[in-house]
């Protein structure tokens, strides 16, 4: 029998609730979302497209930047 230890499970937890899902959504078109923006106290999702587009601008105010559109390329 295996036992996780509490601070793993909390990470794992942790880690697990930062990945994006199928109904995060991007705030400028409404598809799937694969881009998390954090401003502040502020989150901002966007689909690959649109994530890319505002990158630029968004870069020089994000205090994070979560990126999974590589997701894209080995989804089947």
């Amino acid at each position: 029998m295996s036992h996780i230890a509490p601070e793993t499970a909390a990470a794992d937890e942790l880690a697990s609730a930062k990945l994006l899902t199928a109904s995060d959504r991007c705030d400028s078109c409404g598809a799937q979302a694969y881009i998390r923006v954090n401003i502040g106290d502020s989150e901002l999702m966007f689909c690959a497209h649109h994530g890319k587009k505002y990158q630029e601008k968004l870069a020089t105010v994000a205090t994070e930047w979560h990126d999974e559109s590589a997701r894209l390329l080995t989804e089947v």
